[in-house]
């Protein structure tokens, strides 16, 4: 605790109360999260310690040090009154006044010693956390992250590991001097007077309670805080992106009105939150002072019936103040050790989720070669035989479902939201293993092959391109790493991209913007194409690559269809059906059935399923 008069100006007072809250947790408006299994959480962040056994100990050692140098000064000075002052020695309370500076010197050395070591120690192994993790999320399947949405594993990869990083390489040190200084002062208190180390003990309760009592009262303003931070970063947010539909319906008034609402909620809180702040550091120093006062009280009548000296009132009077600060640190530690022991178990429960196992499995691949290291440099005919499959046990999406695409055949796959197309293509590219029967290319269940080797096969143009925020060129080149320059140039030409590409400001070395803003949707689906050419794969899967584009833009994107699936076996997902009239197979699914097949022509002529979505499609028009 402070001494008397050591007060902190009120926006200092606030800050560091606000600091000594800890986290309010992950999220916005959250409260602080505990761990499920906290010894087990513990354990394995311990484990991951192990490694540098004698780093921990010279950080233990250098704390141990220092806490009990900070034991050495209050009581030299004790010695100092009694001995020297007393006696009129000034050359012994020169002596003694040295030593003094010398322990609180060298115990602050320690102290950032032991500081350093030990954020420079957790920085490293946070650092081999935060990459295992990362790698761990490359190789985990598509399931997982079907699952777990973005936002959740973000948080998991930065807040839960800032949340572990403020624990460790803050706190821990904080938490073991605090806890060695208390015992340690309790120690010296009682070897050198058992009265005032009992009176002292009496104080102590009180102290802690009202210091609990206004953090928890802090904290839960705090996390009000931010709750009301929440809802107004949301509405301001909702105004700011939704600029053009809240003008066109006129209502930037209503925006206005709720913007009012969530800023005087969080003036509100606010005012409630640092009011309880500011209450934190004055009440600290009232209880100081009431503990300077009982013991100066309760020593001077000891020291008038000779029973202590003045020295050891002066002693207790400074480990009384010392006393107190471990004693705040440590109901404030509690909440940023619950909230890393919480970070911790998210982390390792990412960790343990089991990874895609990339290795073809001739044993699982009935009639395949028995070659772990298989591969495929066949055309690129595909099977479907009896395939079955279902996202969740008991549900299925597909059923008994056989089809055959033969080397540069189109084959369009039309039908419902949620028929099951894209499921087709999630098996096919080995997203998701099929519950029954088998998938092949050439003849080779895809099984029995490994993963890379048949997706290297793959090409996909999906209709929301992905672009980097990098070069043209460097986008491009996704689909083949090591393709020249020259390469990448004359793919973009196939694909009817290099005109506008040089158009743009530096050309193929243009930097994208976030998501491509800066290029429109046809210029970024052209990119797509190209970037697929390049790879060159031997099957093409398309998802209604057209469907966001002008008119004239989707002529441009046809023609740079028609070379991208020359001589390709070829997947299209149709929605607008206009699109699929030249397809060598049409299959119609519903339910997870093909329920018709043949051409556009063979199936408008049947006047089935694909004749009534056509015609439902484009009523009104001349088919």
């Amino acid at each position: 605790m402070s001494p008397p008069g050591d007060a902190l100006p009120r926006g200092q007072a606030a800050q560091t109360a606000r600091a000594a809250m800890g986290p309010v947790g992950p999220r916005f408006g959250g409260r602080i999260e505990k761990a499920k299994d906290p010894r087990g959480s513990l354990r394995r962040l311990g484990a991951e310690f192990r490694p540098f056994r004698a780093r921990l100990t010279l950080v233990g050692g250098c704390v141990v040090a220092y806490a009990l140098l900070g034991l050495v000064g209050p009581y030299l000075m004790g010695r100092g009154i009694d001995r020297f002052i007393v006696e009129k020695d000034a050359r012994g309370l020169g002596r003694t006044g040295l030593w003094m500076l010398l322990a609180y010197l060298l115990g602050n050395a320690l102290q950032f010693v032991s500081s350093w070591l030990m954020s420079e120690l957790s920085q490293r192994v946070l650092k081999d956390l935060r990459r295992r993790l990362f790698g761990h999320v490359q190789k985990l399947p598509i399931a997982f992250f079907d699952r777990q949405p973005a936002g959740e594993i973000m948080s998991r990869l930065t807040n839960d590991i800032d949340a572990i990083n403020q624990a460790v390489a803050q706190n821990i040190t904080a938490l073991l001097s605090s806890v060695l200084s208390m015992v340690g002062i309790l120690v010296a208190m009682f070897v050198l007077d058992r009265w005032l180390a009992l009176a002292s003990l009496l104080v102590v309760p009180i102290m802690f309670w009202f210091t609990r009592f206004v953090a928890v009262y802090t904290r839960r303003g705090f996390r009000d805080l931010q709750r009301a931070l929440g809802g107004l970063n949301g509405a301001m947010e909702e105004a700011i992106s939704g600029q053009k539909v809240m003008r066109a319906f006129r209502r930037s008034d209503s925006a206005l009105a709720t913007f009012r609402e969530h800023n005087a909620e969080v003036y509100r809180v606010s005012i409630t939150a640092n009011t309880y702040a500011l209450l934190l550091m004055p009440l600290t120093a009232v209880l100081g002072n009431l503990f300077v006062i009982v013991l100066a009280g309760l020593g001077g009548w000891l020291a008038l019936r000779g029973l202590v000296t003045v020295g050891v009132i002066a002693t207790f009077i400074n480990y009384g103040q010392n006393f107190v600060n471990p004693l705040r640190q440590l109901s404030n530690l509690y909440n940023t050790i619950q909230a890393a022991l919480a970070g911790a178990e998210r982390v390792f429960q990412m960790l343990d989720e089991p990874a895609e196992i990339d290795d073809g499995d001739p044993g699982r691949a009935l009639g395949a070669p028995r070659d772990r290291n298989i591969s495929i440099a066949g055309s690129g005919e595909v099977r479907f035989e009896h395939v079955s499959f279902g996202y969740r046990p008991g549900l299925r999406t597909i059923e008994d479902m056989s089809l055959e695409a033969r080397p540069g055949e189109v084959v369009a796959l039309v039908g419902p939201t949620g028929a099951g197309k894209t499921t087709i293509v999630n098996l096919l590219t080995r997203f998701y293993e099929i519950d029954a029967g088998r998938i092949t290319i050439d003849g080779v269940d895809i099984r029995a092959l490994g993963k890379a080797e048949l997706r290297r096969r793959l090409g996909i143009v999906l209709q929301d391109t992905f672009l980097f925020p990098e070069t043209v060129l460097e986008n491009i080149r996704y689909g083949r790493l090591e393709a020249t320059d020259a390469e990448v140039m004359k793919a973009a030409e196939d694909a009817e991209a290099d005109a506008f590409i040089r158009q743009l400001p530096h050309g193929y070395h243009t930097v994208l913007s976030e998501r491509a803003g800066n290029l429109s949707q046809g210029q970024r689906q052209l990119l797509s194409i190209a970037r697929t050419l390049l790879a060159d794969p031997a099957i093409l899967i398309l998802d209604e690559a057209t469907s966001s584009v002008d008119t004239r833009t989707e002529a441009r994107i046809k023609r740079s269809l028609a070379r991208l699936m020359r001589n390709r076996t070829s997947f299209a997902i149709a929605h607008r059906l206009s699109t699929i009239r030249d397809a060598g197979q049409v299959l119609v699914i519903e339910q997870g059935r093909i329920v018709e097949r043949g051409t556009h022509a063979e199936l408008m002529a049947a006047h089935g399923a694909y004749h009534q979505l056509y015609v439902s499609q484009f009523k009104g028009h001349a088919l």
